[in-house]
């Protein structure tokens, strides 16, 4: 019975939408409105550049002495540092895919695998500096969230790093490419990309508004629910809000949480591996209340 329960929770969705089907609508266009408007316009150029840089080298250049740090700091092998550096800068799910890919090809272990998946897959710069930075109109408040969300999941990895792994050979790094190769890769994997986080947008826009009638919520409840399930919904449910410290923080928690969402990329990269997602949750559970806590504080100290 337990493997048919996907199964049905499909159905029970889908008869859900069928009977709520003007609600759900409604909240496809909105989520389409906020893709339009706020998500694609601020993280295709973001998402080009992420992979402009990294098709020119710069996992090479990380690959070396900072590799070497961000393994010591957490007790990981250098193969396993590469996940934190590669997650934190082209964002969720990243870090899952490179922990996965080191896990099939054996350069960590299980339990390695498992502890990087609690703190590696993070939110990009493209998506908090592009879009939660315009949602809340201050790039100054995007720039408080990444780094806060970058010392979020630090602790965690902390928190996570057990004990001391052996010392290995970083992964060889991609080919470093031509700009006039480079280029147009970037931009059709970052409308790929784009169109991926759309998409997500606009499924559990749907189920938000299909919940519609039942959420008499304020906004800034709201936008917990709806970040709760999606992440890109759930900033962009913060647009016309101030970016006062209780604000921020909570932005700072959906972004580090990641969202229902993001939890399902995260299960579809890391299927076809032994690693658990159990750390997975928890680590992301953890890294929005740090995330959210320096926040506040941060902002509070600046405004």
């Amino acid at each position: 019975m337990k493997k048919y329960l996907p199964l049905f929770s499909v159905l029970a969705l889908g008869i859900g939408l069928m009977c709520l089907s003007q609600e759900a609508a409604a909240g496809a266009r909105n989520a389409l409105s906020v893709c339009g408007a706020t998500l694609a316009p601020s993280l295709l150029p973001f998402f080009t550049l992420s992979n402009l840089l990294t098709a020119l080298g710069l996992p090479a250049l990380l690959s070396g002495g900072p590799g070497r740090a961000v393994g010591r700091l957490f007790h990981v092998s250098p193969a396993g540092a590469q996940a934190f550096i590669l997650g934190l800068s082209g964002g969720y799910p990243l870090g899952a895919s490179v922990t996965a890919d080191l896990r099939r090809a054996e350069l960590i272990s299980r339990d390695e695998g498992e502890r990087l998946a609690a703190f590696c897959n993070n939110s990009g710069p493209a998506f908090i500096l592009g879009a939660a930075g315009a949602v809340f109109q201050s790039p100054a408040a995007g720039l408080l969230l990444f780094l806060t969300h970058v010392l979020g999941a630090a602790t965690v990895g902390l928190l996570f790093r057990g004990k001391a792994s052996p010392s290995g050979e970083m992964p060889a790094p991609p080919p470093v490419q031509s700009f006039a190769k480079a280029l147009p890769a970037a931009v059709g994997k970052a409308v790929s990309s784009t169109l991926a986080v759309c998409g997500y947008v606009v499924l559990f826009g749907a189920i938000v508004g299909a919940l519609t009638p039942f959420l008499a919520l304020p906004s800034l409840a709201r936008a917990l629910v709806t970040g709760f399930l999606e992440l890109g919904g759930g900033v962009a449910a913060f647009a016309g809000m101030a970016p006062t410290p209780l604000h921020l923080a909570c932005a700072a928690f959906i972004i580090g949480w990641g969202g229902l969402s993001v939890h399902c990329q995260t299960m579809g990269v890391l299927s076809d591996t032994d690693i658990s997602c159990a750390r997975h949750l928890a680590g992301r559970a953890l890294c929005g209340l740090f995330a959210a806590a320096y926040t506040y504080i941060g902002a509070y100290l600046l405004q």
